[in-house]
């Protein structure tokens, strides 16, 4: 009952000096539980948070555009240095485009930079929510998952890298045929490979987390090791159209590296989960008896008992 009336004396609306209605804020619960209309408070505020700072790192890409412009043109520059007969340009197919494109690549430029600040808004917003356990792997997750990322983008940055020449080669040495590659398709081609690299990197991330749910063992993981190692050649073969071998070699160990590291800390938390659950007790078996018979002292000889 004292609890109940401390709660409505927190709600409860107090006059101020001037007379004025003044409503005090409710305590939060130290268990952290809101309502739902909290809850969406919460979102609220956090998502128009991101927006400002995605906005904001927009207008600093705009600033950064003809570098970011530069990086993104220069494997097409190599192609060009290596045939120098080769008839390419790169081309607007409107008025607008460029404005467009420039808006674009800033706006690219803007989540890229507001992705730390995303990502602990995300986070803030999620952990009230989770146990001490769950915490620890959410920070797992999300501190192998965003380096691994970033690193399968610049990746597929190297990709497009080698691919944009070799693509280039198969156009006709004569003065008659010019390719005026659309810069926005181009650009897209660009993204999508950076994107499906980035994506692949993380999938053994993916799978480690899928374990510790327990959806998926360790050991079906690794049963299936052929077929990943030829899902991965076959990604790559696809991903990265260069006639040398090293080359794919190359991006295929990684993945199948980070493959192999998935099964082991599956296994590792197949084993150590396993190992729980038989020093646990159930409340519903009944715990063993040890009913074995024990030996009792006897006197050592009849003799004796009689001189008692």
């Amino acid at each position: 009952m004292a609890q109940d009336r401390i709660s409505d004396e927190d709600t409860e609306p107090s006059k101020g000096r001037r007379g004025r209605v003044r409503t005090k804020r409710r305590a939060r619960d130290p268990e952290g539980r809101m309502a739902l209309n909290e809850h969406l408070v919460e979102l609220r505020n956090r998502l128009v948070v991101c927006a400002v700072v995605i906005l904001l790192m927009a207008i600093v890409g705009w600033f950064v555009f003809d570098y970011v412009y530069s990086f993104l043109q220069q494997p097409f520059n190599a192609a060009k240095s290596q045939n120098p007969d080769l008839q390419a340009g790169i081309s607007y197919g409107k008025v607008g485009s460029f404005l467009g494109t420039k808006m674009q690549i800033s706006a690219y430029i803007g989540l890229i930079l507001a992705a730390p600040v995303v990502i602990y808004e995300i986070w803030m917003f999620l952990v009230p929510g989770l146990h001490r356990n769950e915490r620890r792997y959410a920070i797992g997750f999300f501190g192998s998952a965003i380096p691994l990322f970033f690193i399968g983008c610049v990746a597929g940055y190297w990709i497009m890298d080698k691919a944009v020449p070799i693509l280039l080669g198969f156009a006709p040495n004569s003065e008659a045929v010019i390719a005026n590659i659309d810069f926005g398709e181009y650009l897209k081609l660009f993204i999508k490979t950076m994107l499906a690299f980035g994506i692949a990197f993380d999938l053994p991330v993916v799978l480690v987390l899928l374990n510790f749910l327990g959806i998926l063992s360790g050991r079906s993981m690794l049963k299936a090791w052929r077929w990943v190692i030829f899902l991965c050649f076959a990604f790559t073969a696809v991903m990265v159209p260069t006639p040398d071998p090293f080359s794919m070699i190359a991006m295929t160990a990684p993945m199948i590296a980070l493959y192999f590291a998935a099964v082991l800390v599956s296994l590792w938390n197949d084993r150590r989960r396993a190992k729980l659950e038989d020093t646990d007790l159930d409340d519903e078996r009944a715990s063993t008896i040890d009913d074995a018979p024990e030996a009792v002292d006897g006197p050592s000889s009849l003799d004796e008992d009689d001189d008692r």
